[in-house]
């Protein structure tokens, strides 16, 4: 079976490999074929209600089994299915549901609970549908609430509606670091050409564990599900508290395969992974990886090859940089993935030269639909690009990610365009003083931003968390900046928290939470 739409990942290896174990939560265990035929189930229940052809359908859950199959079900029923992540309060996740006009909503009754006013101002939601009892009074909805076992009871046959690989399957919200969210339009053909080249370059099989430990919501992982199930695999799901459950988890059930981003690697690189003997590789994206800590992590891992990826949610993945480089190139972030282009370019849309820093822009497969509903930002991301000097036209993301190529072939990360500090004329990337300070010992997590100053322009703000190791200073940190780094690229001020760092709902650093934090610090009082 050729595997063109989302939920055919699924369906295509339930065929191959019916008894595989493919998705495991706690002591819950499906195989392929279970999930498939509860996925056929919940469609039917989702047409019984009379949901069309490519309406939204919402999922408000933690990582459990019933989220997979209400993902894939509204899938194969010919709908765009959209995950909220968990830790959005009432009125983001009223948000969303509201921006894309959501039809049905899945969730728990505690969760329906907490935003039920939200959802009373979401005009189009029609449905709630919650996987466990709900015993409030629901007199004033003017939407219906039903529960999972009647959904799954619909009467099975009904037919599905009819999808191409160019529609619409998804949508995914970003994080909103730079503003409101933004639901990033996927098609059936960029989720599955996502599963099959990432599949191929970590060369997953079916023997392979896959632990999940990032929100489906967020496309890194979302896509730990599709290259597990292109391959006849098994997803471990897993909603830790704290890092060490990683860990724990990694070592009882076997885990292969483990994704992350900089902050959670930062902190599993503090645990003892000595006897983990399963772990096949580690992938990173969300975010570049320091080069202590990733020379930590292959102290700790040394038989583990460790893949260093490149994305944004518009176009998913861009780079990857192959395990057997990672000692010639350890601060690149590869070449581009497979079917896809990355192309280093000016403002004015022509090449840069090698080590010249430029807008990434990535053409390919994977190049999202565009944003839901907001022409000009589309009109400002998703520009048309003429590959190869030839007169035909087509759609490329345009990052806002500085990059550089050097003679190789081989591209770095420079900075977010809107990231980029400037001291006095000087152009500063925060990633460049985050890397000196990353082997400072007893730092967990930093952030680097700017900030207003009424001399220069802007300053620099280092916020570091201690990791109990040691005793932060202000004069030890910044002599520790001065030994590595010009006077004008020396943070102005070190704030050195005893807490972790604020996250977005993907688990990164919060940065316009501390920009706002700072914002003021160096005005003086009128």
């Amino acid at each position: 079976m050729t595997v063109t739409l989302f939920h055919q990942l699924v369906t295509a290896t339930a065929t191959r490999y019916p008894e595989r174990e493919a998705v495991r939560f706690h002591e819950q265990s499906v195989s392929y074929a279970q999930l498939a035929a509860q996925m056929e189930r919940v469609s039917a229940g989702l047409l019984e209600l009379g949901l069309l052809r490519c309406e939204r359908v919402a999922v408000y859950l933690e990582k459990r089994i019933e989220t997979v199959v209400a993902l894939f079900g509204a899938s194969l029923a010919g709908a765009v299915f959209v995950p909220v992540n968990p830790l959005l309060k009432a009125d983001q996740v009223g948000f969303q549901l509201l921006d894309c006009q959501v039809k049905m909503l899945v969730t728990t009754a505690q969760r329906f609970e907490a935003i039920l006013a939200a959802l009373m101002d979401c005009p189009d939601l029609e449905t709630v549908i919650l996987i466990d009892h709900y015993a409030g009074s629901l007199s004033d909805c003017h939407f219906q609430v039903i529960d999972w076992e009647a959904t799954l009871g619909a009467p099975a046959g009904r037919p599905v509606h009819r999808c191409i690989d160019q529609d619409l399957a998804a949508i995914l919200y970003t994080s909103g670091s730079t503003g409101k969210p933004k639901g990033v339009m996927l098609s059936h053909r960029n989720l599955v050409s996502g599963a099959m080249i990432v599949g191929q370059f970590l060369h997953n099989v079916p023997e392979d564990r896959v632990l999940c430990v990032l929100p489906l919501s967020f496309d890194y992982g979302l896509s730990q599900l599709s290259t597990v199930f292109l391959s006849g695999g098994t997803a471990v799901l897993l909603n830790y508290l704290m890092p060490v459950d990683v860990l724990n988890t990694v070592r009882r059930e076997r885990i292969t395969g483990l994704a992350g981003i900089p902050p959670l690697w930062g902190q599993l690189a503090q645990l003892d992974w000595s006897g983990i003997g399963s772990l096949r590789y580690l992938t990173n994206s969300g975010g570049v990886m320091p080069g202590p800590l990733l020379a930590a992590l292959r102290s700790q891992l040394p038989d583990t090859r460790i893949y260093l990826m490149f994305g944004l949610t518009e176009a998913f993945r861009s780079t990857f940089l192959a395990p057997e480089l990672v000692d010639q190139k350890p601060d690149s972030i590869g070449k581009a993935i497979a079917n896809n282009e990355v192309r280093v370019l000016r403002p004015d849309g022509t090449e840069c030269d090698p080590d010249e820093p430029g807008e990434l822009v990535h053409r390919g497969s994977l190049v999202a639909l565009g944003y839901w509903n907001r022409p000009e930002q589309n009109a400002q991301r998703f520009k048309p690009i003429h590959p190869g000097g030839l007169p035909c036209q087509e759609t490329a993301v345009w990052s806002g990610d500085l990059v550089r190529r050097d003679q190789d072939g081989f591209l770095y990360y420079v900075g977010r365009r809107e990231e980029q500090i400037k001291v006095s004329g000087y152009r500063i990337s925060p990633q460049e003083v985050e890397e000196v300070l990353t082997g400072f010992d007893g730092i967990s997590e930093l952030a680097v931003i700017g900030v207003a100053h009424p001399l220069s322009g802007q300053a620099i703000v280092a916020v570091v968390a201690q990791n109990g190791r040691g005793v932060l200073t202000d004069s030890g940190l910044r002599r520790h900046c001065l030994q590595h780094l010009p006077a004008y690229m020396v943070p102005a001020h070190f704030a050195i928290e005893a807490a972790d760092l604020p996250k977005n709902p993907n688990g990164k650093i919060n940065r316009q939470a501390l920009q706002l934090r700072f914002s003021t610090f160096f005005q003086v009082p009128s």
